[in-house]
This record gives structure tokens, sequence and C-alpha cells, in this order.
């Protein structure tokens, strides 16, 4: 698995980042039985440059915790099968050095995630395990919309996060 990592913003946290992000993806895809190695970017800003980001691509002009930006689009979130399908989708969806497929780019505020793990009583490394992997189930098709959406997601997050030890207390 490729991670891509862009710090638009300084900051230090005393655990392997980079190690913490592959690990919550690589399980995300074990969880989804997702076939393929995958391509992920993810970047870090501060409040201002995720209330950019949002106001840009969702007109909402306000900062959040994190987006997602899935480069698919699933028939059924975590259903694979379309890929096989149809020879083109192979060229748009995978990257064409490694043959990884492209899941898409997933931007964190630092600023939001360092306040919620003081707000939730947890640590930086707990919040941003989180964030990530309620990302990559964005970038894998799932969402919370709906009360049974949300219940479903939360519930896959949990499954994640538990059986890598990454809990709130």
């Amino acid at each position: 698995m490729s991670v891509i990592i862009e710090k638009e913003t300084e900051f230090k946290v005393d655990f392997d980042l980079e190690g913490l992000i592959r690990q919550i993806a690589d399980k995300c895809l074990e969880h989804e039985k997702c076939p393929y190695e995958a391509w992920v970017s993810v970047t870090f800003t501060d409040n201002e440059g995720i209330r950019e980001i949002n106001r840009e691509h969702r007109n909402i002009d306000k900062a959040t915790d994190v987006l997602s930006f899935p480069m698919l689009e699933y028939e059924k979130a975590g259903d694979f099968s379309f890929l096989e399908r149809d020879e083109k989708i192979l060229c748009e969806y995978f990257e064409p050095d490694t043959g990884e497929l492209m899941l898409g780019d997933i931007v964190i505020s630092v600023e939001r995630a360092e306040e919620q793990a003081e707000e939730y009583g947890h640590s930086i490394k707990r919040e941003i395990g989180f964030l990530v992997a309620h990302s990559m189930f964005h970038l894998l098709g799932y969402d919370h919309m709906e009360a049974e959406e949300r219940e479903d997601m939360e519930k896959r997050q949990r499954e994640v996060l538990n059986s890598l030890g990454i809990t709130r207390i």
C-alpha cells in the first residue's frame, strides 16, 4: 500500500504517524476484503486550510475535522466487483506505475483533531486514527446520511480501531 503524506502545517506527535495511517488503512482494506493493493493520499492542514477546501468543494464555509475525496464511485459500498467488468475502469482507477487502486484523498485538520482529542479525553493518536478510519470507509463507498448507514459505518470503524487496540480510553 502506498500512503502519500503531505503536511501543510507544522505539528509534532510522539508516535509513528505514517505507520499509524498505513496500519489503519491496511486494516480497513482487510476488513472490506479489498482484493487490490491500494494508494491513498493524506494531507494534514489547519482549521483555515480545511475551511478553504470545504468552501471550495462543498460550499460549506466552516472548518471541519476531516474531508474525504473518493476516486471511485461504488455501486455498493465495499464491493470491488465492478472493477473487473470494464477494461476502461482499470486504466482510470489504477495507478499506472504501481498498479495500485487509487482510493482517493483524505484531508485532516490537525488543529481540530487536537481540539477533539482534548474534548473527548483521549490521545491525539486515537483521534487521528479515528479520522483516518472514518475517512477510509468514505473512500470505500460508505456514508452516514441515514441513521442505518451511520450505525453501519460506526460499527466498521469501531471494529477496525478495536482490532488494533486504538480505543478511546
